[in-house]
């Protein structure tokens, strides 16, 4: 089963707020879980990535054929993504299981979201 794992942005990481020793840390800690998912088999390195400000983002919006476009930020952090991982699990409680294992990826308070990729035929 492929899924989209997706760490939901905070207000900390939106406003590159989160010191950088902490940040250090954090990154060391992320990275030693990657490399685990790779070792498993569950991912590829280049499946994971972390996503920069919705500030330097845009949003394309689709009305029948018109188009708008509108500059980050975006305020609604809950509905932003921080980062991803694209991974090859047995089942969605294999994706859990490895998620539960995986260092917090914000100070304080985070969410990561485990998403089925649905595959077109």
């Amino acid at each position: 089963m492929r899924v989209m794992v997706l760490v939901k942005a905070t207000t900390d990481s939106e406003n590159e707020s989160v010191p950088k020793d902490k940040m250090d840390q954090m990154l060391k800690e992320m990275g030693g879980f990657n490399n685990e998912l790779v070792r498993a088999g569950i991912m590829k390195p280049s499946d994971c990535n972390g996503l920069r400000p919705s500030s330097e983002g845009k949003r394309v919006g689709f009305d029948g054929t018109d188009r708008t476009v509108v500059d980050g930020p975006f305020n609604d952090t809950s509905s932003l993504v921080a980062g991803y991982w694209l991974w090859n699990v047995k089942d969605m409680a294999d994706a859990v299981a490895w998620v539960k294992r995986c260092p917090n990826p914000m100070p304080g308070y985070s969410e990561i979201e485990i998403r089925p990729i649905d595959t077109v035929t």
